[in-house]
């Protein structure tokens, strides 16, 4: 289930593969104040909950201010008897260039328990976490930072079938995921029709995946370039995420509620 939670997290985290470093917008797609709900559902079973959040902070790093973003997932329903699910992702961002100053993990899972930190180190290219230290590339990022870094890129340019690839540090290494865009396409959700952009992650076959399963990913086509569904082919089912809520959104948000509004 938290590799899952992570994989949903991190996937609009995008990069081109012929690019060394990364520009964002001048300005984020997001605002303090946002706050993002979402549903986990194996098959048509609510499995966990999931929220993300642009919190205000006082914490300096480096002299710089920071953005603080916090997600958190728990798990719902019968899934919350048999297995608790009580996990905390916190990042400290550079305001301006959007990477990450400090990555801390709260990971509570039935009778397992582990809190990690990392501390990123961008102009030397280096992250310090309490299980080793790792040479990393020019913006190497966390899950959660790169979530928001990643939702602030100006895609107006890429073509459908194109690859990027994003470098994200996780629990005790790095390491790179490779994505395809699909195209743009028009989705119904619960909480109205989306205009969206269209990914495909590669992933690894093993005890979550099967050998041939393919993950999709739907953005939203405007402003705020929100995730609002992901599906997965497991070994047993399929694993879907829709986004549930919103608040403080910088932008109106592109729903509607017809097909063809």
């Amino acid at each position: 289930m938290r590799k899952l939670f992570l994989l949903i997290i991190l996937f609009v985290a995008i990069k081109p593969a012929n690019a060394q470093v990364l520009e964002n917008r001048k300005e984020p797609v997001f605002k303090v104040g946002e706050e993002l709900k979402y549903r986990l559902r194996y098959g048509i079973v609510t499995a966990a909950e999931a929220t993300l959040s642009v919190l205000a902070s006082d914490t300096k790093f480096d002299n710089q201010p920071v953005y603080h973003f916090l997600a958190q997932g728990k798990t719902s329903g019968s899934f919350d008897i048999f297995h608790k699910v009580r996990n905390r992702y916190d990042s400290y961002v550079h305001q301006t260039e959007l990477t990450p100053f400090l990555y801390t993990e709260n990971i509570r899972e039935g009778n397992y328990k582990r809190n990690d930190k990392a501390r990123f180190y961008q102009d030397q290219k280096k992250v310090v976490s309490n299980k080793g230290t790792f040479t990393g590339k020019a913006q190497t990022f966390d899950i959660v930072s790169a979530y928001y870094f990643a939702r602030s890129l100006d895609l107006t340019g890429v073509k459908a079938n194109q690859k990027f690839k994003m470098t994200y540090f996780l629990d005790d290494g790095l390491a790179d995921l490779e994505i395809i865009y699909i195209g743009k396409e028009r989705i119904k959700t619960n909480m109205g029709y989306f205009n969206c952009l269209k990914f495909n992650p590669s992933i690894q076959a093993g005890r979550v995946f099967k050998k041939d399963s393919k993950l999709y990913l739907w953005i939203t086509d405007d402003g705020n370039r929100i995730p609002v569904k992901a599906q997965v082919e497991i070994l047993v089912g399929t694993v879907t995420m829709e986004l549930t809520g919103t608040k403080g959104l910088k932008y109106p948000l592109g729903a509607s509620k017809s097909k063809h509004d």
